[in-house]
């Protein structure tokens, strides 16, 4: 296909090429989007791995009813709106690594947010959150923690 033909099938179909050029901008967008929000985003493989290596502190934002139903070994129990710099469990994580869990992201997202602006150094949030960790077969425990 040459730039004639691009030209011509684009003239012939004006909202199929509209659609394309949306799409790869919105695309681009959030791309860049995603490399200046400041966390990462970590697989369930990469979050087992952080767990093994004993350092880092694994934050579960779900309601405790939910949390209780079973949760990642090792997670704390923190509600959204009591997640600040100053709470017990994070006073002394500035340099640790912080990885947020909740049920579906957008909890552990906006919380990433929150431990950025105050200075934390390492914080991610499990992609997928609690499901995305099931689905790859992980073990999950019931309980308080």
């Amino acid at each position: 296909m040459n730039y004639e033909e691009l030209l011509a099938f684009a003239g012939r179909n004006p909202m199929l090429s509209l659609a394309l050029v949306g799409l790869t901008v919105a695309i681009i967008a959030t791309e860049i989007a995603r490399l200046f929000r400041g966390y990462k985003s970590l697989k369930p493989a990469e979050l087992t791995h952080l767990i093994n290596a004993g350092n880092a502190v694994v934050i579960d934002l779900s309601a405790s009813g939910e949390f209780e139903k079973g949760h990642i070994v090792g997670s704390r129990n923190v509600q959204p709106a009591q997640l600040t710099p100053a709470h017990k469990l994070l006073a002394s994580a500035k340099q640790s690594p912080v990885v947020l869990v909740c049920r579906t992201g957008n909890a552990s997202a906006t919380a990433a947010k929150t431990l950025k602006k105050a200075g934390f150094e390492q914080v991610s949030v499990l992609d997928g959150g609690i499901p995305a960790w099931q689905a790859a077969d992980l073990p999950l425990v019931k309980g308080r923690g």
